[in-house]
């Protein structure tokens, strides 16, 4: 495989910045609403903030690929006298747990970097960060040149992973008969 220039988009999350006030999932979820900024629900939200009420500490995570499995680790991080526990900093929609899947359909939520026509100087949750916690960065590396699924491939692969590829055909099937009718 050939190397390629890519640029490699991040949002940078300092936790000890962040207030909790939860402005990003706001935002965010306005902005992926159809229409855009018609509804809020946070559970759509490509970014969460994680409370640790024992510790009261905040940390915003954004969605990052779908992982047909759950992960083997269950580390605990230590960062400024504080433990973490590793599925708080997780980016990805997985079995175990319901971040970053839409609610209604379960289907895995990606951070888009709200990609917009015209296109967006730096992500919303950055814009609308308060307290800074969030910092936004792009920088230019060479990576292996890789074929991406796109979003309806990756939704369709989480649906097949969950139900199996033959329910899918069923249900299809099923849906194109009712049309005909």
């Amino acid at each position: 495989m050939s190397k390629v220039k890519k640029t490699i988009k991040v949002i940078k999350i300092n936790a000890d910045l962040c207030n909790g006030c939860r402005a990003c999932e706001v935002i965010c979820s306005a902005f992926h609403a159809s229409p855009k900024y018609s509804i809020n629900n946070p559970a759509r939200a490509r970014i969460r903030v994680v409370f640790d009420p024992v510790k009261n500490v905040y940390v915003p995570v954004y969605a990052g690929g779908y992982m047909a499995a759950e992960c083997m680790g269950r580390d605990k991080y230590v960062i400024d006298g504080k433990e973490y526990e590793e599925c708080a900093f997780c980016r990805s929609a997985c079995p175990s747990r319901d971040a970053f899947k839409e609610p209604d359909s379960a289907l895995p939520l990606k951070c888009d970097m709200c990609e917009d026509d015209p296109p967006q100087e730096e992500p919303l949750c950055v814009q609308w960060c308060l307290a800074d916690a969030l910092t936004y960065e792009e920088r230019e590396e060479e990576v292996e040149e890789t074929e991406e699924l796109d979003d309806l491939e990756t939704g369709l692969k989480a649906l097949a992973d969950k139900h199996g590829f033959q329910n899918i055909v069923d249900s299809v099937a099923r849906m194109l008969q009712k049309e005909e009718v």
